[in-house]
């Protein structure tokens, strides 16, 4: 019987530690609730794709929808690999008291999941913990310097809508403020050197880490066709891989951002339809997002 039970065992750990490329469901995070100085509070939610490659598009609808307030609560409808926190949140609805629940229904590959939001004070989150959660922090970690921490503050276009062909490239600007904290940990030769024995050393914590320093990426938040982004942008999901463009990646290094803090993109669209395209300004704790909706036509 022990025999048994230990095979049993051991393939249910191989079973739980086997990641895939693609065929994978998603499921929905409700990461806590937030109260902003003027007293508003909102559910804040992110999700896991369990995929490592396939990005997966649910409409809005009963693949993607809320129990409360209609099914569109501003949730994304294209969703990126991996773990993605604190994407997007949604305003408590009026008279919601501790018991009530907000629910979060998706369904990807024939799975449906749920993410259940309340006001319990265990969930209640702030920007040390967003930044703590998202590996710019040790557990538990915190100081005068990253409770002071400001989210970057980005700056798109004013005209909202734009309307592009499919196939041509349209520019995109986006200029970005910032209070210069958190600091970058290292840099120059130290940095050189940390890198080289981090290539060559075991991973020193069990959390996911996050490598600090201020950039801007694009990225399809709604829309179901192919859209290239030319640079190719960081990574704003975890890919943990060494090598990967990403700032949870153990080698990543962000490039220096210009004086003038803009940058732009060219983007291109494979297809018609209507997208929504998020930039977020990320300084390694905090982030600052901004949106713009592109019609494509033929």
């Amino acid at each position: 019987m022990n025999t048994l039970f230990s095979i049993l065992l051991m393939g249910l750990m191989l079973a739980q530690s086997l990641t895939y490329s693609k065929g994978q469901s998603i499921s929905p995070a409700y990461e806590g609730w937030e109260q902003l100085p003027d007293g508003s509070r909102y559910f804040v939610f992110g999700y896991m794709n369990r995929n490592w490659e396939e990005e997966i598009d649910l409409p809005i609808g009963p693949d993607n929808s809320f129990n409360v307030g209609g099914a569109d609560q501003g949730q994304p409808t294209h969703f990126l690999p991996r773990r993605n926190r604190f994407m997007f949140r949604v305003p408590v609805p009026k008279g919601f008291v501790e018991k009530d629940e907000l629910i979060w229904t998706v369904t990807a590959h024939g799975k449906t999941e749920k993410a259940y939001a309340s006001l319990r004070l265990d969930y209640l989150i702030d920007d040390v913990v967003k930044a703590s959660e998202t590996g710019a922090l040790g557990a538990g970690a915190s100081s005068p310097e990253i409770r002071a921490n400001k989210p970057p503050v980005v700056r798109v276009d004013e005209n909202k809508r734009k309307t592009v062909k499919a196939g041509q490239p349209l520019t995109l600007v986006a200029e970005v403020e910032d209070d210069g904290i958190p600091k970058r940990r290292l840099q120059g030769q130290a940095a050189a050197a940390l890198i080289a024995r981090a290539a060559t050393s075991p991973p020193v914590r069990i959390t996911v880490g996050k490598n600090l320093g201020l950039h801007v990426s694009w990225f399809v938040y709604r829309g179901a066709g192919k859209v290239t982004f030319d640079p190719p942008q960081v990574k704003v999901w975890e890919d943990t891989r060494a090598g990967a463009n990403s700032p949870w990646a153990p080698l990543w290094v962000p490039d220096p951002m210009p004086p003038d803090g803009k940058t732009a993109v060219h983007v291109t669209f494979d297809r018609p339809g209507t997208y929504v395209l998020r930039c977020r300004a990320d300084d390694g704790a905090l982030v600052g997002d901004e949106e713009l909706t592109i019609i494509v036509t033929p």
